[in-house]
């Protein structure tokens, strides 16, 4: 029983939780989805990024001298983390319309694929105008 109360309070427990509060702190929700700016027109912006996390913690006990009269070893330990935030885009709303305007990547494929159903709507338009003309 004593080794069990031994092991839930050995010093690493502490180092480890003091460092996941901290990252606790740093990384919200508000982090990955920052705040919406809403714009003159009506038009809101969230911006989108990655947050990427590091953790590690270690320590060891160390053997105590021979002239020392304490049953308990001396502890070191160490821990740290690292948090990393990417911008990857905007998410813009308008009306009827919501796209992710990316910060990387190949901005021409993915405006082309952005306007695929408003060019498609529009040749639709055409055929039906030719149409009704050769039935005339």
């Amino acid at each position: 029983m004593e080794l069990q109360d031994k092991k839930q309070n050995h010093p690493i427990e502490s180092l480890m939780q003091t460092a996941m509060q901290s990252i606790k702190d740093m990384v919200d929700v508000n982090t990955v989805v920052g705040d919406p700016v809403e714009t003159n027109d009506g038009t809101v912006i969230i911006p989108i990024s990655q947050v990427a996390c590091g953790f590690a913690a270690g320590g060891g006990e160390y053997e105590l001298t021979a002239t020392s009269k304490n049953t308990e070893l001396p502890f070191a330990g160490g821990s740290g983390a690292g948090v990393s935030v990417r911008p990857m885009g905007f998410l813009v709303v308008r009306m009827n319309d919501v796209r992710l305007l990316s910060v990387t990547g190949n901005h021409l494929a993915e405006r082309v694929i952005d306007l695929a159903p408003q060019i498609i709507d529009k040749m639709e338009g055409l055929f039906k105008k030719k149409n009704k003309f050769s039935e005339i």
